[in-house]
């Protein structure tokens, strides 16, 4: 069936559509926190990138990355028209992952980016990496490490599947 709207009338109604999140997962994760007890950790606060999670007392950052929109190589995948658009679509939004996660890391944050799936998956798992990286500090003795030299815990990046 033919659009109904013109070019550019079309990308400016599809441009006012805003999403509501994530909410299934982040929820999912949220859940997972409490579980392990982590406490302290705030939504909606205002960063760049916009982090899913902040636990704003360790300087972290936590990201849900949702499978299509940020190319994960597991389920990621190349939508079948318009494939020029969303090459580009796709690329230019992991290009902004990992400026924003070195932007994060230039301002003394600490970075995690977990996968959609593994917290549907396995939310307990991704707790805990995140549990990690707040308590590495911790473990290590020194809090001094962390102000001095800002560590990003990242997935690794990847391209969709074609």
């Amino acid at each position: 069936m033919a659009d109904v709207f013109g070019r550019a009338k079309r990308s400016r109604v599809m441009a006012a559509i805003r999403s509501v999140g994530n909410r299934t997962t982040e929820r999912a994760l949220a859940a997972a926190f409490r579980r392990l007890g982590l406490k302290g950790w705030r939504r909606h606060v205002s960063l760049p990138g916009k982090p899913d999670f902040v636990f704003l007392k360790a300087r972290l950052a936590v990201f849900v990355d949702g499978c299509f929109w940020h190319g994960c190589p597991k389920h990621g995948h190349w939508p079948k028209t318009n494939r020029r658009y969303w090459r580009r679509k796709l690329r230019r939004n992991a290009e902004r992952d990992r400026a924003m996660t070195r932007e994060l890391v230039r301002r003394g944050w600490r970075v995690v980016r977990v996968w959609e799936h593994d917290v549907k998956r396995m939310p307990a798992v991704c707790a805990a990496k995140v549990a990690k990286a707040l308590f590495r500090d911790k473990l290590s003795g020194s809090r001094a490490s962390r102000s001095s030299s800002p560590v990003s815990v990242q997935r690794e990046a990847a391209s969709p599947r074609d």
